[in-house]
């Protein structure tokens, strides 16, 4: 039995983070399925895990994380000789992990709760059979296309958005882009062309593709 295990759902974004993470480092683990429709996740079993009753939880040996992005710099620390380099290519260069650092502050403050928010109202609520609200969207899309515009002017200077090598900022923005890009909001990356071609890059990345299957 592996030793690491994620506590999950596939449909998660946050899950998908560390599966991607862990894809990356060709790592072995165990998925447990974690069933959000049942409130599972609400239970006394996985509040143990973690006490926001969040996906996903996380274990390596004995010890236990939650926070997709905690643990997602844990694996890529604990095994930074394995599979993919996720960190700065040089990771003891203090300037230039602060650099990587800024950028996954940045996705998870600026860019995933609006992504969150588009990915709600076109995928979710349809499945729900609910209506998508269009003046939600617009306002999403008009806060998302700023982010975007930055990113646009990074990408003129680097091909990642920490620098020339893919890192954990580039692979935290995967799961929610590979929602947006089944959707009308697909363009608002597609019509800047540094972005669309960063967003080509890390899509089809073999990791990438695992966790669309």
């Amino acid at each position: 039995m592996a030793a690491i295990k994620v506590f999950g759902h596939p449909a998660s974004a946050p899950t998908m983070r560390v599966v991607l993470t862990l894809h990356e480092k060709n790592l072995d683990f165990e998925f447990v399925h974690v069933d959000l429709m049942g409130g599972e996740h609400k239970k006394e079993a996985f509040l143990a895990r973690n006490p926001f009753g969040q996906v996903p939880a996380f274990e390596d040996g004995d010890l236990k994380l939650f926070e997709s992005r905690a643990i997602t710099q844990y694996i890529a620390h604990r095994y930074e000789g394995q599979g993919t380099n996720l960190l700065p290519a040089d990771s003891k260069n203090i300037a230039h992990y602060a650099i990587m650092a800024i950028g996954m502050q940045v996705e998870a403050h600026q860019f995933e709760p609006v992504a969150a928010k588009l990915v709600s109202e076109h995928v979710f609520k349809p499945k729900k059979g609910l209506t998508t609200d269009q003046a939600v969207v617009a306002e999403e899309e008009a806060k998302l296309a700023k982010v975007l515009d930055v990113y646009e002017a990074r990408l003129k200077e680097f091909k990642y958005l920490a620098g020339d090598t893919f890192t954990l900022t580039d692979l935290h923005h995967i799961p929610a882009i590979q929602y947006l890009l089944g959707t009308p909001s697909k363009r608002l990356f597609t019509e800047r062309p540094r972005v669309n071609e960063w967003v080509a890059e890390i899509t089809k990345r073999p990791a990438s593709q695992k966790i669309l299957q």
